[in-house]
């Protein structure tokens, strides 16, 4: 009985003791606990002078004793460069949250927790930006190793960011599916929007990055098509591009809208955009010069100038940035049997400064056979086409057309005509100039310039591009956005529908092999297209009868006669089988069209992803396993590298 007694006597007091002291680094594995009294200091943390309060605690709750230990950490620089690792995505929310763990709150020497609640909603709403590069979730983040409930008397870190914070608020579950919200998208909600527009039509939808813009931001693309990420034989490839100057945003809105408007209707039944997105391809760019955004977002909607965010973050104007084969297409058309296509890069455009998202928007026209493009932008209501640079340098207004005249101002009307602003027959409007001649405009006289995208697609691709300048102001309120969209909703489907103008067919050998980049010409017509890989191609043209011819090197060419009358709103198939042939009488075709391009082309090599600025990743990588691109920001730590962000495989 005794012995009894001071066995229960003995667990007792083994129960009452209280857990031993901490080693440096366990208490974070909650393997004891800590007793110490806190000694306030001054915030001295350059990442970290924007928290709500202003004093903390040495050591914080990693255990490190000094300011010195902490600046030099991984997990201190982790939150100083977050915000260009997620594109600004989540932040500065994270970099808060990091501080409340790296610079403790203190007051009247106790340090206070923060809050788990606001640690927890802010790793469901961010942590797919972590999945996006590669990263796992910080283990200082952890919501239950640092962080406290309300009962035990924590504080919010992100109390003062209530109506700035980046995490998207949560709508009424009650929302018709055809719900779209009207207002000016940051970067991260533009993202945000796109990643989820996707995942809700995610059969037929999908987002992909064509490279990174100077300041490392995702130029983000959504691709509507019936098999996402492929391209489909004899199914057309058309792209819009938005808010190529940053501070013209109109366009940037009307595709995020136009995203949502697709998916949504696509899932209602709505036999047009069904029929549309299961024949064709589509590829929707809201914004091609995010930092120039930023820029412009600052000033505000109403206030934005004429001037501030138009350029990059390297204050280029990407609509002069890209090579200027326009004057070299001048040179040749007066040479008997020049081709007016598929003109190469000159050298001597390389030794200029080309901006980043400009090398994106090449590679990525050298990736996908686009058929039909236009850019949108702001300051005027027309359609302009190329070419947009004059055929005499010095007349800056002068009719500059090219060999597919006809095509274009069909192209542009297709959008004008759907446009009922700008095809309204008032000219006291905004666009009231172009009234006479019906809302469309040669680019070249309107005002001519040099280094255009409109007029690079045209001359060094297949593809048809057009300029649409949506509306008088670059930078409109808010409340004017809904009347905007509506506007020019039926003009943007009315276009992308006119991707299935012209003839479409496919080029192969008497064994039905695919010829790649076979040439399609029609008489008359100094431009010729291409076929893809697959052998198939799209030419567009107005109604008429028209002489086509194929060819290729090593076959003979074969010509069609083939008519397209006036009501026919789709492609025409025609079909060419080439023969092959033991002799070229024509030396023109010597030449291998897989040497189309300049045989020094930058861009074979140009990697659109990379960290534009970044020093590359420099040993300490693990053999078997590459580092991800992100590492390289960690390069000066020697022994404490954070292996913690790499996910485990």
């Amino acid at each position: 009985m005794v012995l009894r007694l001071l066995l229960l006597l003995g667990g007792l007091l083994r129960a009452t003791k209280p857990a031993p002291r901490c080693e440096s680094g366990q208490e974070t594995l909650g393997q004891c606990q800590t007793v110490r009294k806190a000694k306030c200091v001054d915030i001295a943390l350059s990442s970290c002078t924007d928290v709500t309060y202003t004093q903390m605690s040495y050591p914080n709750f990693l255990d490190q004793k000094s300011r010195e230990v902490i600046e030099y950490s991984s997990e201190y620089i982790l939150i100083s460069v977050l915000q260009n690792l997620l594109q600004g995505e989540c932040n500065p929310d994270l970099r808060l949250l990091g501080c409340s763990v790296l610079a403790p709150q203190c007051e009247k020497d106790k340090v206070i927790k923060p809050c788990r609640h606001v640690c927890e909603k802010l790793k469901k709403n961010c942590l797919h930006a972590f999945d996006a590069i590669d990263m796992a979730w910080p283990y200082f983040l952890d919501c239950d190793r640092f962080f406290a409930g309300e009962e035990e008397g924590c504080f919010d870190p992100l109390a003062k960011l209530r109506g700035e914070v980046v995490v998207e608020e949560d709508l009424p579950s009650d929302l018709p599916g055809t719900f779209i919200q009207f207002k000016h998208h940051s970067y991260s909600q533009m993202v945000s929007m796109l990643k989820k527009t996707a995942s809700k039509c995610s059969h037929i939808a999908t987002t992909y990055s064509i490279g990174r813009s100077f300041e490392g931001k995702d130029l983000f693309v959504i691709e509507f098509s019936t098999k996402p990420g492929h391209h489909e034989l004899l199914k057309p490839e058309f792209k819009y591009v938005g808010n190529m100057h940053g501070n013209e945003v109109v366009g940037k809105e009307l595709l995020i809208y136009l995203t949502q408007y697709l998916c949504s209707e696509y899932l209602l039944g709505n036999p047009r955009i069904q029929t549309l997105i299961n024949s064709t391809r589509i590829h929707l760019l809201p914004s091609l010069n995010p930092d120039g955004y930023e820029m412009a977002a600052e000033e505000g909607a109403g206030y934005n100038g004429w001037v501030v965010g138009r350029q990059t973050a390297q204050n280029l104007d990407l609509n002069r940035n890209f090579p200027d084969l326009t004057s070299e297409a001048y040179r040749r058309a007066g040479i008997r049997g020049a081709r007016l296509d598929h003109i190469p890069i000159p050298q001597s455009y390389w030794w200029g400064k080309v901006a980043p998202e400009t090398k994106a928007v090449m590679k990525w026209l050298r990736s996908i056979p686009f058929v039909l493009s236009a850019s949108l932008h702001g300051g005027e209501l027309v359609v302009t086409y190329p070419y947009d640079y004059s055929r005499h340098p010095m007349e800056e207004k002068m009719f500059s057309p090219t060999p597919d005249e006809k095509t274009f101002k069909m192209l542009a009307k297709a959008y004008a005509d759907a446009h009922p602003v700008i095809s309204d027959r008032s000219e006291l409007r905004c666009g009231g100039n172009f009234v006479k001649r019906g809302g469309i405009i040669n680019g070249a006289e309107w005002y001519s310039f040099t280094g255009g995208m409109a007029d690079f697609n045209y001359l060094h691709t297949n593809c048809f591009e057009v300029t649409v300048e949506v509306g008088c102001e670059k930078f409109p309120l808010e409340e004017e956005l809904f009347t905007i969209w509506h506007e020019n909703r039926d003009a943007l489907l009315n276009y992308m529908e006119m991707v299935h103008r012209g003839i479409k067919g496919i080029v192969s050998d008497k064994f039905g092999n695919p010829i790649k980049n076979a040439r399609i010409s029609v008489r008359g017509i100094q431009h010729d297209v291409t076929t893809a890989a697959d052998g198939d191609y799209w030419r567009l043209l107005p109604p008429g009868t028209y002489v086509i011819s194929a060819q290729a090197p090593g076959y003979s060419r074969v010509m069609k006669r083939v008519t397209l009358p006036t009501k026919m709103k789709r492609a025409g198939r025609v079909d060419f089988v080439l023969r092959p042939i033991d002799t070229w009488p024509n030396k023109l075709l010597r030449r291998s069209m897989e040497d189309i391009y300049d045989p020094y082309d930058p861009l074979e090599l140009y990697d659109p992803h990379a960290q534009h600025g970044q020093p590359e990743a420099r040993g300490g990588s693990s053999p078997g396993r590459e580092k991800p691109w992100w590492w390289s920001y960690f390069s000066s730590l020697d022994l404490h590298k954070p292996l913690w962000l790499l996910k485990q495989r």
